[in-house]
This record gives structure tokens, sequence and C-alpha cells, in this order.
């Protein structure tokens, strides 16, 4: 297969859909409870649009930007995914390869089939480390000291899973590789018994506190959906915030990511940098995004896509796709570098009728 062929990540994810099982495939798509918040994060980006400037020099345009000191060829971030071995041989180290040959910034899971060392080892790239802190007290610990020992700049703490959200059609896929299989876990499996739990529903802000006071990382807390929390986040110290709801398997709130990024980036007053994951399939959203403030965006799924159709090289393709789009879309609107971007640039949908 041509990879170079493939336009668009609606292609992949039906080319992905024929690679894999289809207990893997709903693994992969699926959600909470009726899907309702899952398909949100998608549709809602089609209620903001962009408002197009014209006459501008376009002929040169920059995608690049800093990220916690990282300098990037785009905003765009791949999201921790768990277990990527599960959707294709090459897992987490394939899809890190991608990131550092594209020049970009990627989030390493937890629970994936690879341990961080292996894959800051075989990658030869030191991605952002996300934590889910264990019932395990010492597991958590060890965790967030050897990702710092293995050059870690990054931390991401996913704090939205108090308990696992109710994904009907993939609890027992979920169950089976996560916690039926700790073994398996390159990051767990000489961490946790059978009695512990990847996440802990008594986590509270003091955990921030601690994180602050015991790691030189920088810490970015992924699951913020409220200005409220934005705002305690900010006055507890963290460095960066990532707008999350976990791409709708978690809480069926039937509310997107999208239409949280305006109340929480109004709240930061750009004293910490605000990234977004949910529901991003075109450079539109990117655009869309950067253009009512966020930092950066973060994709999970789409770069999944790439991998169970071709490794590394369709998580290359993937991310080719969207920073084409993007700059596509810069050009077409008038907006030369990432620097530029401003809520000029998009409106409401509902703010053009009368």
């Amino acid at each position: 297969m041509d990879i170079n062929s493939i336009k668009n990540i609606k292609s992949f994810k039906a080319l992905a859909k024929e690679n894999l099982t289809s207990e893997l495939y709903e693994y992969l798509v699926g959600g909470a409870d009726d899907l309702r918040t899952f398909q949100r994060n998608i549709t809602a980006w089609s209620q903001y649009q962009i408002r197009p400037r014209r006459l501008i020099d376009v002929s040169k345009i920059d995608t690049s930007t800093e990220l916690f000191g990282q300098q990037v060829n785009a905003p765009i971030v791949l999201a921790p995914i768990g277990i990527l071995g599960m959707f294709h041989p090459e897992g987490a180290s394939g899809s890190t390869k991608a990131a550092k040959n594209k020049n970009l910034a990627a989030i390493t899971s937890t629970v994936t089939n690879q341990s961080y060392q292996t894959i800051v080892e075989t990658a030869n790239y030191t991605p952002w480390f996300q934590l889910y802190p264990t019932t395990n007290i010492n597991a958590r610990n060890t965790l967030v000291k050897r990702a710092e020992d293995n050059g870690c700049k990054v931390l991401v703490w996913t704090i939205d899973v108090p308990v696992v959200g109710n994904r009907e059609k993939h609890a027992k896929m979920l169950v089976d590789n996560v916690h039926g299989r700790a073994a398996k876990m390159g990051n767990l499996h000489d961490l946790i018994g059978p009695d512990d739990i990847f996440h802990s529903p008594s986590m509270t802000w003091e955990f921030l506190d601690w994180l602050k006071q015991n790691t030189k990382m920088k810490i970015l807390l992924k699951g913020i959906m409220t200005h409220e929390d934005a705002r305690i986040a900010v006055d507890r110290g963290a460095d960066g915030i990532i707008i999350s709801n976990h791409g709708g398997r978690q809480l069926e709130s039937d509310l997107s990511t999208i239409e949280c990024l305006e109340e929480v980036v109004k709240e930061v007053a750009g004293k910490i940098p605000v990234l977004i994951d949910g529901g991003i399939r075109r450079g539109t959203d990117v655009f869309k995004a950067l253009a009512l403030g966020a930092t950066a965006v973060c994709i999970g799924r789409p770069y999944v896509y790439g991998l169970a159709v071709a490794g590394q090289k369709g998580v290359e393709r993937v991310l080719e796709i969207l920073t084409e789009e993007l700059e596509r879309n810069m050009r077409l609107a008038g907006v030369t570098d990432i620097s530029k971007f401003n809520t000029n640039f998009v409106q409401k949908a509902q703010d053009m009728i009368q």
C-alpha cells in the first residue's frame, strides 16, 4: 500500500477497521455509555467557523512553536494511549519514532506495553510521560522517579479517572489487557500486585503539591473541563493544562472539549499553556483550537488508526496530513505563523444567525 495515497483521517479509520479484529476496533472507537460525549467531541467543532482574512502575503508559513522548552514543527502532540502493542507490534516505540521524525511532541502512557525506558532507548527520543497514580503509593512514586531518571521533562497527570467509565462495549477488553495482564505492562509489571488498580478514587489536589515538591519535571494536568478547576490548577502551581474528557471514555457529560476551551483560556489568562484534545480530525479543527487560545492540540485515535494500518509509517502519514492541512488552512485564512492566531479568526455558528 502506498501510504502517501491516503489523504485524510477518515480513510485511515476505514483501513484500520479492516486490519483489526471487531473486538479490538470496538475498543479503539468506543466510549462511555451511549457515546454521546464521544460524538459531541467530533461534531462540536462544526459549531465554530473560520473568519478568513484576504490579501495577506502567505508565501511563507511557519507552523513551528515551543512547548515546555521543546521546539517543535507544529502544535500537534501525540496523546497518551495505552497498550498500543495490541494495534501493531511496533506499539509505543513506533509512534514515538514517528513523532521524533516529524519533530513533534509525544506523550507515553503509564499502561503501555513497553516500559518508558525501552521506548526512550528504542526511539532515541524522550517523550512526555503520562501518569496514572495507582493505589500502590510505592508504584506511583517509582513511576515518577523512573520517568525523571530517564530524562523526561514533562509529566502529564491524568486526573479524570477516579473510577473507570462505563465502557459497555469494550469493558472486558480493558480488564483483560490492563487489570488482568499487568505482567505485560512495561511500566507496571514489577510494581503492582493483583489487588492494585491503576487509578485512585482518593486522589486530591494535594498530590499536585507532592509532585511539585518531588520532581523537577513540568507538571500538566490532563482532564480539566471547567474554569473553576483551571483556577485551582494555576493557583497550586501546575505548569500546564490539557482540556480533556478522555475521548468520551469516562463521564457521559454531553460536553465536548472545544466547548470548554474559551472559559478555561479566559480563566488562565496566559499564565500557563492550555492544550486540548478530543475529536480533532482535520487541520481546520487544529486551526480553530489555536484561534480560540489553545497552545497546542493532542490527538489520540487518529494516530492509532495510522499505527494499525502501517505502524510507524502510518503514524507519520497521519501527522503529515494534519500538519499539511493546518498549513493550507493558515494560508487560506491569512495567518502566517502560530503567534498570529487570535479570536478574530473564529466565530460561533449561531453568531451569524440574525
